[in-house]
């Protein structure tokens, strides 16, 4: 069958907070006349990446072509989410030119480029190529494990255990399935962050592919996007911790809400989020916030302890409220601590 037929589907993996949706948002504005669609997975029942996606949305990629599933993983619910999903973005009456699938930070893309072959949609659509997303500055520090020095002295210390922690896993497996690998935030990894990183990477690959710094998502679409890699078709060279599984949990994982009153301090609160990180493990905190007096929307996004946040937009039609949704591994999510943390 002739793929250049197939619509084709860009798959942007990466850690919690690697910059994915930054990536995107900066194709969706630089897509070069494609006319692009979205598919947005989050992990847990709040979506907010889908919500800054759409808030940037223009002709090329209207907010209709922007898709969020938030029930789960896209490649644990294929039948009941992503089928129908896809099948939804290629009935509308313009065909996207591309479509961008955005996984959610604990996803294993192996599994979601075995969905491709499902009757429904694998005459109609190929991977185009897998985007894989690396913090340099927090890879470069050894972060994608939470102690991956203890982690190295136990596997030595007991000759029986032979698994990495599942943080180290996913980061793995996300950069075996890769057909480029981005390194994002270079600015804060400075020039040895980034040679740390690289040679990080660079011993996690299966086979070379090639390795970006990039800042803010600022990509040349031409660069990722026209892959033809069929990576479907070449599952074997994309080697998983999972592989041999008919299935893969993300039990080691566990988000909550947290619905916040009219932030008045927010030094204060970015501090509660950074003693969040710090005591309780929390791996990522992000959502929007009601700052008392400013009428716009706070976007707080939070990697560890590092914190970032910015007015994005009015809150217009969104009612005006705080909330942030919480990730960490599970033996860490405790909602009653996070909330006492947090002041509520």
């Amino acid at each position: 069958m002739n793929t250049l037929a197939k619509v084709p589907v860009t798959v942007v993996t990466g850690f919690l907070g690697s910059g994915k949706t930054t990536l995107i948002r900066h194709l969706i504005s630089n897509a070069n006349g494609k006319k692009l669609a979205v598919l947005v997975n989050e992990f847990g029942s709040e979506g907010v990446d889908g919500e800054i996606l759409k808030s940037c949305a223009d002709a090329n990629c209207p907010t209709e072509n922007i898709v969020e599933l938030a029930n789960g993983c896209i490649c644990c619910t294929v039948a009941d989410d992503f089928i129908p999903a896809m099948e939804q973005l290629l009935s509308r009456q313009v065909k996207p030119d591309h479509i961008l699938i955005e996984t959610s930070g604990l996803a294993l893309p192996k599994p979601l480029l075995k969905a491709f072959d499902w009757p429904e949609i694998r005459s109609r659509i190929t991977v185009d190529g897998v985007i894989a997303l690396a913090d340099a500055e927090a890879v470069a520090a050894g972060r994608f494990a939470p102690d991956p020095a203890a982690v190295e002295a136990q596997r030595a210390a007991d000759e029986n255990l032979d698994h990495e922690t599942p943080l180290s896993e996913v980061f793995e497996d996300q950069i075996a399935c890769a057909d480029i690998v981005l390194l994002t935030k270079a600015d804060l990894a400075g020039a040895k962050g980034l040679e740390a990183a690289r040679a990080a990477i660079s011993a996690e690959m299966p086979r070379r592919v090639p390795m970006l710094a990039v800042v803010d998502g600022v990509v040349d679409a031409r660069v990722i996007l026209g892959l033809e890699a069929a990576a479907e078709a070449d599952l074997a060279a994309r080697p998983s911790h999972h592989d041999g599984e008919d299935e893969h949990e993300h039990d080691d994982f566990a988000s909550v809400v947290i619905e916040l009153p009219e932030i008045r301090d927010l030094d204060r609160l970015v501090a509660s989020v950074q003693r969040l990180a710090r005591e309780q493990n929390v791996l990522r905190a992000k959502g929007y916030i009601a700052v008392a007096g400013k009428p716009m929307r706070l976007l707080l996004q939070a990697v560890g302890e590092r914190v970032r946040h910015q007015f994005d937009t009015a809150w217009g039609m969104w009612p005006r409220q705080s909330k942030l949704v919480v990730i960490g591994e599970h033996g860490d999510i405790d909602e009653a601590a996070i909330r006492a943390g947090l002041g509520v």
